[in-house]
């Protein structure tokens, strides 16, 4: 399988972003994108999904983190569907259950080649320090879009709002490592049972 790397460089009127990634990392992170619980957040995708990650990101922050947590999965999503390229050889598929004491989400991906956002989560506060919570749903129809995949995210129960959010991101980690690894019987196929995705 060939190498699979991406760097995105998105510069819009309200935020200049750039994200790099290599799908077949350590899970090495770097961020430095001004909203420091989101940052939190894509360091769980990056260590659960093994996904080396290197986000930088300004923006109008002082109107609010909107416009720069939306870009961010915008670009992020751009670069996987850069970095994984003709689909050949991949799951395809991912899935993952992920607990954090009361807190239990699944998350389930297809690299479809066609965005579907399927979000259900019902925080108990509007927002977890400084961040506010809204802007989950942002970030995951941005990346979505752009990286064309199905998403399907199910909190199923969780009272504390920080560990809700954890076991999102951790799960669409570990769903994102499952869909994206190689297997050997599909070397050099694209999965679909009907000849494209």
């Amino acid at each position: 399988m060939a190498e699979r790397k991406a760097t995105v460089q998105r510069d819009t009127l309200e935020t200049q972003i750039q994200a790099s990634i290599n799908l077949d990392g350590s899970g090495d992170a770097q961020f430095d994108t001004g909203v420091p619980f989101l940052e939190h957040m894509l360091d769980q995708i990056a260590r659960h999904g093994l996904i080396d990650m290197n986000i930088t990101a300004k923006g109008d922050n002082h109107i609010d983190d909107h416009h720069t947590v939306e870009d961010i999965g915008i670009t992020l999503g751009q670069a996987f569907n850069q970095a994984v390229g003709d689909k050949k050889g991949i799951s395809r598929y991912g899935h993952a259950y992920v607990p954090l004491d009361e807190a239990l989400s699944r998350v389930v991906i297809d690299f479809s080649g066609r965005p579907g956002l399927e979000l259900h989560a019902n925080f108990q506060r509007s927002h977890i320090g400084q961040f506010d919570v809204d802007l989950f749903s942002e970030f995951f129809q941005g990346f979505v879009n752009h990286a064309q995949v199905t998403l399907h995210i199910d909190n199923i129960r969780g009272s504390n709002a920080h560990h809700t959010a954890e076991t999102i991101f951790k799960a669409f980690g570990r769903a994102l490592r499952m869909a994206l690894t190689a297997d050997p019987r599909m070397q050099g196929i694209m999965p679909s049972t009907k000849g494209s995705l």
